[in-house]
């Protein structure tokens, strides 16, 4: 073999793979990216456990609901004559303890309606229809709430 051969046969030979500064280098350049994404999905994970913790307090509200608007309309109408305000709780309000051992309070608040709004003072609460209910689920010490009209033809 000539020296031009051999000097270009070791060139190519050192020219193949990374250098230790490379790797390193990158090896830098990768554990510095890291910390600023795994910063950013701690809010993502947090935001899971508010989501599960909203969705349960929904499915808790509208089961409630369903409980409730399955009682004959005399039984509803004779709670809401009891309380006779809609922002005291009646009767069907309860407490759920979840698993986790987390305690929600679902208050049930039942009025008579006021749908035409003959008397024209905009308030849904005085000057009320025959035969029709307010309903309305609340979690107590949220803004979560549902609510319905029963009519006592349906």
């Amino acid at each position: 073999m000539n020296k031009v051969g051999y000097a270009a046969c070791t060139a190519a030979t050192r020219m193949t793979g990374f250098s230790y500064v490379e790797v390193l280098i990158a090896v830098v350049l990768i554990v510095v990216a890291l910390v600023p994404a795994l910063d950013a999905l701690i809010p993502g994970m947090a935001g899971s456990g508010i989501h599960e913790s909203i969705a349960e307090d929904h499915y808790q509200l509208t089961g409630k609901l369903d409980q409730t608007l399955t009682e004959p309309y005399g039984q509803l109408n004779s709670a809401a004559k009891a309380v006779g305000s809609p922002t005291t709780p009646t009767t069907y309000s309860d407490m759920v303890t979840y698993a986790n051992g987390r305690q929600i309070t679902r208050n049930v608040f039942i009025a008579r309606y006021d749908a035409d709004n003959a008397d024209g003072d905009d308030d849904p609460f005085t000057g009320t229809d025959d035969g029709l209910l307010w309903v309305q689920v609340t979690i107590a010490g949220s803004g979560m709430h549902i609510e319905s009209l029963v009519s006592e033809y349906d």
